[in-house]
């Protein structure tokens, strides 16, 4: 998600006075453990699998999503096969039915998140890296108390979107804790990767794959805990991101989320998010200000959703905001 700061626009269009209340809804649903190996090593220059000691590593390039075994020599489906490779032991040698029936993640990520220049995922990572720290000190409070239900509790966490990673000190900073981030842009893994290692997770412990909500490389019931912060307003189909979530969570797992929806209806504010909104997706990766991610979420299937709702003056345009836990 990227953010049109609208600074310019008049103070007294938008509410700058913090509010929340919550409400809980019930709905309910289906879906293997995972460790992960120390590194997966790809040849530069070749189409083919480099070798590795990690006998473990293997299997997961023998599916017909990495070209029998083969990595094809375009960048991002090479970066692709290495990154699935890397994460190898809970990787579904067969695709769920929410991956349209296809075991190449790579297809999956060009159908989802089409390639765009390399300049422009690198000034969107460096534009988010700095750009949000208002924004972030401003949330930091929502997700302290949101997060502190999965400190100690959980060993294996999915965040989708992890973008640069603001959110792994909140929950990363544990030994026995193991974390897999994925994001459509690849370059965010440097940011993310400096986050881990700031909040104290051991390099070891953190995964970076290139892959979309849409299509997550990971085995049905194979994370304890699903992360996901202003990323369903940018993904491509909400409801097969979240048809996903629930498949790779384990039962009884945990899905933690914090996004921003449309204001209310009849609203100055909402009539401008209806105005900006083709422009806000145009300029923003795919943002878009009007969606009601709220009942997405609590049409999932989830056994039960606790959501809070909350107005954020460092984001004027972007609010109301969601935050709360769905339960598988």
């Amino acid at each position: 998600m990227r953010v049109l700061h609208p600074s310019s626009w008049p103070s007294s269009v938008f509410n700058s006075n913090s509010k929340f209340d919550t409400a809980t809804f019930s709905t309910r649903v289906p879906i293997r453990t995972f460790s992960l190996p120390d590194r997966a090593v790809a040849r530069s220059g070749s189409c083919s699998v480099a070798e590795s000691s990690d006998s473990e590593l293997k299997p997961a390039l023998a599916g017909e999503g990495l070209r029998g075994g083969r990595f094809c020599c375009c960048g991002r489906r090479h970066f692709m096969a290495a990154a699935v490779a890397a994460a190898s032991p809970f990787i579904p040698t067969r695709p769920s039915d929410a991956s349209d029936s296809s075991s190449d993640y790579a297809a999956m990520l060009d159908k989802f998140h089409a390639p765009r220049p390399q300049w422009y995922e690198e000034l969107q990572a460096m534009e988010l890296n700095k750009g949000m720290e208002a924004y972030e000190a401003e949330i930091a409070g929502y997700k302290s108390r949101l997060f502190s239900k999965l400190k100690g509790k959980v060993k294996e966490v999915l965040e989708i979107g992890i973008g640069t990673g603001p959110n792994l000190k909140y929950y990363a900073n544990d030994n026995n804790v193991h974390v897999v981030g994925i994001d459509p842009k690849r370059t965010m893994e440097r940011y993310a990767r400096a986050a881990a290692a700031a909040a104290g997770l051991p390099s070891p412990n953190f995964k970076f794959l290139q892959a979309v909500g849409e299509a997550i490389p990971l085995g049905d019931a194979s994370v304890e805990a699903v992360v996901g912060t202003l990323v369903l307003c940018s993904v491509s189909d909400v409801d097969l991101t979240l048809k996903e979530v629930k498949r790779v969570l384990k039962p009884g797992g945990s899905y933690i989320f914090v996004e921003h929806v449309a204001a209310k209806d009849g609203t100055i504010l909402k009539f401008l998010q209806s105005i900006l909104d083709p422009l806000q997706q145009a300029v923003a990766d795919g943002c878009h200000l009007t969606r009601e991610t709220g009942k997405n979420i609590s049409e999932a299937g989830f056994s039960s959703v606790e959501l809070g709702t909350a107005f954020l003056a460092n984001a004027p345009l972007i609010n109301s905001h969601i935050y709360g836990i769905a339960n598988k």
